[in-house]
Parts: C-alpha cells; sequence; structure tokens
C-alpha cells in the first residue's frame, strides 16, 4: 500500500451501538485485519480481504452520509501504519472522531483530538498477554476504556484492574459490555449495582435491532 491507501473491509452508516454516544447515527469505517483473536469476536470477516482505498476516497465517501460522528474500527484499525493520517484527516473535516482499539498497540500516534476507546483484554478473551500496558498513560480525559467481560472471574479480575490502573480519574467512561451468548446483561448490572461501580453498561444495540448482520 502507497502512503495514502488503506485497507477497507466496508464503510456504512448505522446508529452506534456502543460507548458514550450509542444510538447517534455514525459512519463507521472498518478497517481491514487484526492480530488478536479474541474467542468472542464478532468481526472475524474483518481479518483479511478488504479493498486497497486511498484516503481521499474515504474522506468522500463519508462526506456523502452528512453525519456528525464517525468512528473507526476493524479488525484492529491501528494495525494499519496510515490509521493515523485517516484520523487526522477527520478530526480536520471537523466530526467527531472516535477509534476503536484492542489495547495491542502503541496509541502515541492517534490525533488527540480523536476519542480512543480502548478495549483492554480480560483473562476469559484468550488474548491477556497481548494487552500494551503503557497505553494506559497515554489515555486522555475525554477517551474510553471498554472490557468485554465473559464470566464472574473475569468481572473480579476487572474490578481489580479498575482500581490498580486508577481508570475513574483517568477516563470520561468505564464500559462495561457482556460476552454475547456467555453472560446475561441481567446478571452484569445486578453484580454493578451490588458493588456500585462508577461504570457504564452497555448491550450492544446493533445486536438487539440486527443481530450482528455486516454492515450495521
Amino acid at each position: 500500500m502507497s502512503n495514502s491507501t488503506l485497507r477497507i473491509t466496508e464503510i456504512f452508516y448505522s446508529l452506534q451501538g456502543e460507548t458514550r454516544t450509542v444510538g447517534l447515527p455514525t459512519v463507521f469505517i472498518r478497517l481491514t485485519g487484526c492480530p488478536m483473536r479474541c474467542v468472542y469476536c464478532d468481526t472475524s470477516y474483518a481479518f483479511s480481504g478488504g479493498e486497497t482505498v486511498s484516503i481521499d476516497s474515504i474522506m468522500s465517501q463519508t462526506e456523502q452520509y452528512k453525519a456528525r460522528y464517525v468512528t473507526v474500527t476493524g479488525g484492529e484499525p491501528l494495525a494499519q501504519k496510515n490509521c493515523a493520517k485517516l484520523l487526522t484527516r477527520l478530526c480536520d473535516a471537523g466530526y467527531q472522531v472516535s477509534v476503536e482499539t484492542g489495547g495491542a498497540i502503541d496509541i502515541a500516534s492517534v490525533d488527540p483530538r480523536a476519542c480512543v476507546v480502548l478495549d483492554i483484554k480480560t483473562p476469559a478473551s484468550g488474548e491477556l498477554g497481548k494487552n500494551l500496558w503503557s497505553n494506559i498513560a497515554l489515555l486522555k480525559k475525554d477517551d474510553q476504556v471498554k472490557f468485554v467481560i465473559c464470566n464472574r472471574s473475569d468481572y473480579e479480575w476487572v474490578r481489580f484492574k479498575i482500581n490498580e490502573l486508577d481508570l475513574n480519574s483517568r477516563v470520561s467512561e468505564i464500559l462495561f459490555s457482556p460476552s454475547h451468548h456467555e453472560l446475561s446483561a441481567k446478571t452484569l448490572a445486578e453484580w454493578i449495582i451490588e458493588d456500585r461501580l462508577q461504570v457504564r453498561l452497555q448491550v450492544q444495540l446493533h445486536k438487539i435491532l440486527w443481530n450482528d448482520e455486516p454492515g450495521h
């Protein structure tokens, strides 16, 4: 690829299913490729394939939707070096930009105007060892940290990590997602209430509305 292209799986317009902008119309730019293989992954179709697209073309396609919010996701978007250039172009264009990263790659290159949604991998994800803990110090107050929780052991591990890493003072949102088909949202909600955690439960709106179909 040249220094002005990216490998893209899809660009689509939908409602944000997660994070603090849940429910808001958003353009999603899904980059191809990922160095991780989480046991619960719901976007394995983005591991390979895709199409090489210029950043100029990506910007043109994004503009057509007349949206305020843009999310760059994957796969693992930061696995492609030119992702940082795309994020800066999107920020320069005035979009509210977020980038969803699995946390195995350094986030230092991310434009500070973009919101990082850092997905810290739990033990049950199968990818705990790939967490790049140096990223924690790079988080901004406006960023968000996400945990996909598979079971009670994951939950207890996450509670410990929130305190150990002082996440409540580092970022604006700590997001808890129950692993689809492994842990019920109701059970996770009850644990959060019982322990009075200062976190946001999210239930992946796109799965409720479109049952995980690509393009949503």
